[in-house]
């Protein structure tokens, strides 16, 4: 009978998994394939105008005169406005001369995959395509004859051709009425546009004028905004009294406060991505007036950091000039850290999101740089960073690993307390602790090791989750990447079979070992901490209560399914950390003559003596 039953629970169990994988292959990915066509003949439907309403107070934030619709064809988009081409060792791409607007750039050090003949990554795309992204540059007035320039003004390019490093381009417009502009273009051999805007007043009454720049972003892409560890959205630092404070806004937070408005002299603001973010810098003696704004939400949902600067009379005859700068580009410490110091630029390192832990990230990350320079490889890098951490730890450490091998050698003692005592917990605690002063034995020291760890191990994950040097670094044979996960997969064999298992129905993305959190999908990483990690515990003295024995016996499995889901390089740093720990307590508890599994596990090949 009991056979029986159990053939029909397989049975059942199995009829189950077939039944769920049918309905997966023919009525959910059909379904989920309509979806997504839906969804883009719903996209091809709608239209984009070059700017959404509701923005007089910007040239370019009004409707265009022909909507288009979202294109895919960056060709298309980038119209038949000529264009004056960038470049420089670090970007490609161009501006238009029909608004003079930056809105075409690539990143030519940086790929979107670890595969070298990937596509450059994108930073700015043009109007009319979806999620346009890009900077303008300009002045605002009202009631001036024959205007200022807008997102339409046919700009004249009068010098240069290619926009390069010590090759500006200057640009010229005139309104018919009197005025005459002009723009001159340079950038550096990074990421720093430097865009000086000049008015001439040639006509014969005085104007009223004042500069502003802005970056927008027309619609948040998908990928953005979604990780609560790291800051992406608006970010800006502004004066505060005698000092500056630097301020964020998350794409969520943002929507709950569509308008943030600060003046400030000096200091910087722009929109950030993990990697990448394009910043307005004005004269950072100047007074400005700043905003953090959203446009016309529910249709393109518009996000825009502008700046503008102090209203001036142009007298005629006269000339009004105004110089602001662009940062666009990626974020690496050492190009921040420069323009700070050459710009005098308030806390711009810190649009990298060092965390709360700053003080201890960015020491970490600084650390890991002057051995990556050492060595030119970041996991190196790492294990080094690991050792000189146990270095410094090693007195703290030996103290800890004494206390726990003392007590190892005492659990005979403590078995017979407990027997003795076992129907009085508050004698057997007394017994206890008595026995642990006359052994001069504190049974927390083992927990400062790691209470000192854990901190380092969160900034340590910032470090490898936001600093784009450790973006596509690679370690050694298929460790191509430590900001990513280990690719390698049990359920294939770790590569031995031909196979992803992020394919399989249903269960796909739990065994695949996509994405940061627990999965099934162990790598070789995730199993060799899991084994270190299991040893050390192994190590350690056993639990007094059968179940505290039981939870730290599983912990082991637990957390090897919990890491498995985080970046190679964490798991490098953690089993290299446990590897370490691992041998500095065997010798003290070999020298103690501790039992530990170690010596146990050699005592089974040793000969028995005849």
């Amino acid at each position: 009978m009991k056979s029986e039953n159990a053939r029909n629970t397989v049975i059942f169990i199995v009829c189950t998994v077939v039944i769920l994988i049918l309905y997966q292959v023919f009525v959910m990915e059909p379904q989920a394939k309509q979806r997504r066509a839906a969804q883009q003949a719903a996209v091809a439907e709608q239209t984009v105008p070059g700017q959404p309403a509701g923005a007089a107070a910007l040239p370019g934030a009004s409707p265009s005169a022909s909507s288009a619709i979202f294109l895919t064809n960056r060709t298309q988009a980038l119209g038949s406005a000529a264009r004056v081409p960038i470049e420089t060792p670090t970007l490609k791409g161009s501006l238009s001369l029909q608004g003079g607007r930056i809105d075409d750039l690539f990143l030519k050090r940086y790929r979107t995959t670890i595969d070298p003949n990937s596509p450059f990554e994108e930073l700015f795309r043009p109007a009319g395509m979806e999620h346009a992204y890009f900077a303008d540059f300009g002045w605002l007035a009202t009631n001036v004859p024959g205007g200022v320039p807008g997102d339409t003004t046919p700009w004249s390019l009068t010098s240069g051709s290619t926009l390069a490093p010590n090759a500006p381009v200057t640009l010229t417009w005139d309104n018919g009425q009197g005025l005459r502009f002009t723009r001159v273009i340079a950038i550096d051999d990074q990421y720093l546009f430097t865009v000086t805007d000049t008015v001439q007043n040639l006509g014969t009454q005085a104007i009223t004028i004042r500069p502003y720049s802005r970056v927008q972003r027309q619609g948040v892409p998908d990928v953005l905004g979604k990780n609560q560890i790291l800051h992406e959205g608006a970010i800006g630092t502004f004066s505060n009294g005698d000092g500056f404070i630097t301020e964020q806004l998350k794409y969520k937070d943002w929507t709950k406060k569509p308008v943030e408005t600060r003046d400030t002299t000096g200091g910087w603001l722009g929109i950030t991505d993990k990697y990448w973010m394009a910043a307005l810098i004005p004269n950072q003696a100047e007074a400005v007036s700043t905003e953090f704004r959203i446009r016309d939400a529910q249709r393109y949902n518009i996000h825009e950091a502008s700046l503008s600067g102090a209203v001036r009379t142009i007298q005629p005859g006269a000339t009004a000039t105004e110089t602001q700068r662009l940062f666009a580009g990626a974020k690496r410490n050492e190009i921040l850290a420069g323009y700070e110091d050459t710009l005098n630029l308030p806390r711009f390192v810190y649009a990298i999101d060092w965390g709360i832990l700053w003080f201890l990230t960015r020491p970490i990350f600084m650390v890991v740089e002057f051995f990556y320079g050492l060595v030119g490889n970041f996991g190196v890098a790492i294990l080094l960073l690991t050792l000189s951490i146990k270095l410094i730890m090693f007195p703290l450490a030996n103290k800890s690993y004494e206390s726990l091998s003392k007590m190892r050698l005492l659990q005979p003692k403590m078995e017979a307390i407990k027997a003795a005592n076992k129907d009085d917990p508050a004698a057997q605690q007394k017994a206890t602790m008595e026995l642990y002063q006359k052994e001069k034995i504190n049974p927390l020291a083992g927990c400062l090791p790691i209470l000192v760890q854990i901190p380092v191990f969160f900034a340590l994950y910032k470090v490898l989750y936001v600093t784009i040097e450790m973006r596509h670094a690679p370690f050694f044979g298929w460790i191509k990447d430590l900001s990513g996960r280990d690719p390698t997969n049990i359920w294939n064999l770790f590569g031995l079979i031909p196979w992803d298992p992020a394919s399989a129905p249903l269960i796909g993305t739990l065994i695949g070992g996509h994405g940061t959190g627990f999965t099934l999908g162990l790598s070789v990483l995730a199993i060799l901490y899991g084994f270190t990690m299991w040893l050390q515990t192994a190590m350690n003295p056993p639990a007094a209560d059968p179940i505290q024995r039981q939870i730290f016996q599983f912990m082991p499995i637990i957390f090897t399914f919990i890491m498995a889901g985080f970046p190679a390089g964490l798991l490098v740093y953690w089993a290299w950390n446990n590897i370490l720990s691992i041998i500095q307590q065997y010798f003290i508890m070999h020298r103690f003559k501790a039992e530990n599994p170690i010596d146990s596990f050699i005592a089974r090949f040793r000969k028995t003596p005849a």
